[in-house]
């Protein structure tokens, strides 16, 4: 139901305690992950994962890694390495624009950088190296950055769909690079 008063001053978070719709879910979902934060082995890991994800830092750090031991496809590592930082820097112009106010319902385990939430740049870093390295053989990345990506819902700085859209974005960036990654033209 639309209040008049909305039509004329709309405040966003009105509606952030409604239990039915996507924002409903979202906010259960979230608050459900968070309340695992409450084990402390689990905010633990979510702080170490959510500082080690902090500016894809995680993911450009496997990628040099990679390209310093994996001397054939060297190439490809460092591209795969670009593109990662290149989806993370996408996901932060996103935000700018977006401008979607961090989860407000929980409290956080961790401190961030910005007031935004969507998408979730640790998501999208953590997906472009997932799609990235994992094509190049390192089948650790992909578990790990699934944990990354959860760990900013048990943190409570993210709502679950700013996750799954960084998620998505940072898939999706690797894939429209990926013959570049690979050695062939753009």
């Amino acid at each position: 139901m639309v209040h008049m008063d909305d039509l004329h001053h709309p405040h966003p978070s009105r509606y952030a305690h409604h239990p039915r719709g996507l924002r409903g879910m979202d906010h259960r979902i979230g608050a459900a992950l968070r309340a695992c934060g409450a084990d402390p082995r689990v905010a633990r890991a979510a702080r170490t994962l959510s500082w080690a994800g902090e500016h894809g830092a995680l993911w450009l750090a496997a990628g040099l890694a990679g390209a310093a031991v994996d001397g054939p496809r060297r190439g490809a590592w460092l591209r795969g390495t670009a593109l990662t930082a290149g989806a993370h820097v996408v996901s932060m112009g996103v935000k700018r624009v977006v401008r979607r106010p961090r989860p407000a319902h929980v409290e956080p385990l961790v401190g961030t950088v910005g007031r935004h939430s969507f998408p979730s740049s640790h998501a999208t870093s953590a997906a472009a190296a997932a799609v990235a390295f994992g094509a190049l053989g390192a089948h650790a990345v992909p578990p790990l950055a699934a944990a990354v990506c959860l760990s900013r819902v048990v943190a409570g700085v993210h709502h679950p769909s700013d996750v799954a859209a960084g998620a998505v974005l940072g898939a999706l960036t690797v894939r429209l690079g990926a013959r570049w990654m690979r050695g062939g033209a753009a």
